[in-house]
């Protein structure tokens, strides 16, 4: 087992996988590790690296087996059922970006309470992502 990166890694189902990957890579600066296409033209899995390397997402498409109708888009149910922080380290020059690219604001970047500052924006088939410069590794 690798010692680098993180342990626990998202896995998203996007209605439009491939057009996922190619937003996140734009607006959120990650890299395309690997992506596996399926037969109609989506994505059976995909590993997307944080722009640090530090972290991974998994992504992939929806789809009608029985493992698959357990995990469904956020337009199919409608709204997202959970949300990912991701340290950056200028979170205003994320936000920027994020935001050129079309992220839709949920939240301004904002000081935290708890540390450090973040700000929150969903992507195009409404997943919600948070991006901070406070590191709960690290502690206050």
């Amino acid at each position: 087992m690798s010692d680098k990166g993180n342990r626990l890694i998202p896995s998203l189902c996007y209605n439009d996988a491939p057009a996922a990957i190619r937003w996140l890579l734009q607006a959120f600066g990650f890299e395309a590790r690997l992506v596996l296409p399926d037969e109609s033209g989506g994505v059976m899995h995909s590993q997307l690296i944080s722009p640090d390397g530090n972290s991974m997402v998994m992504l992939f498409s929806a789809r009608d087996d029985d493992y698959y109708q357990t995990i469904r888009p956020p337009q199919t149910l409608g709204g997202s059922n959970q949300g990912m922080y991701l340290v950056v380290k200028d979170v205003k020059a994320h936000y920027a970006k994020a935001s050129a690219a079309g992220a839709k604001t949920l939240m301004p970047p904002t000081p935290q309470h708890y540390g450090g500052s973040c700000y929150t924006c969903s992507d195009p088939e409404g997943h919600v992502w948070n991006f901070g410069d406070y590191d709960p590794w690290l502690g206050e």
